[in-house]
């Protein structure tokens, strides 16, 4: 295999930029099936359901409903607190991957809530169906499908944020703006 001369790999800067970018799209097309079907499943599902057990076992010293809340309060906290390592190290990019899987829990998340009267949902070591216990304890038991959509509807407010977020941190530029890969020049000193 021989190489033309006068191509030229792209800058080191410019490849990861474009790695950034595809990933982005990746993520814009699976978060899509994903809110189009959240009670699919997903592969982040095994990495959310030890996370979610945890949170029991983290907000079980506050009291039964904090408990019983916690699973899902870790769900979110978990990824907002890498969104927010991501931020303070300047890295917008990987902080709108962290920002998608909160969305894609709050898919996960919704699913759940829905089936609190329903009740059919198989549950990790059997016991109580945690939004059942929460929206019964708060006598909000009959709406669970309408918070269920809520839950929905804030995965894809979060993931439409994501994919923006993504692509700006990616390309610099906004939705309407061409992309461009060029490396950023120095400003020049007068």
């Amino acid at each position: 295999m021989t190489t033309n001369p006068t191509e030229t790999a792209p800058p080191p800067a410019a490849a990861g930029r474009y790695l950034r970018l595809a990933f982005t799209i990746v993520l814009a097309a699976y978060g899509l099936a994903i809110a189009r079907h959240p009670d699919g499943g997903s592969l982040m599902d095994n990495v959310d359901l030890p996370i979610h057990e945890t949170g029991h076992l983290v907000f079980a010293p506050f009291g039964e409903f904090l408990g019983f809340a916690g699973g899902t309060l870790f769900q979110l906290i978990m990824p907002a607190a890498f969104v927010a390592y991501f931020l303070r190290r300047k890295d917008r990019h990987s902080a709108s991957v962290a920002l998608w899987w909160i969305a894609q829990n709050f898919w996960n998340i919704s699913v759940y809530a829905a089936d609190a009267r329903a009740q059919e949902l198989p549950l990790v070591g059997g016991g109580e169906h945690d939004w059942a216990y929460l929206l019964g304890a708060l006598h909000w038991l009959p709406y669970d499908q309408r918070i269920a959509r809520g839950l929905w509807t804030t995965g894809v407010v979060i993931y439409v944020a994501a994919i923006i977020g993504g692509l700006w941190a990616v390309t610099g530029t906004t939705a309407a703006a061409p992309l461009s890969f060029a490396e950023p020049t120095a400003p020049r000193e007068e």
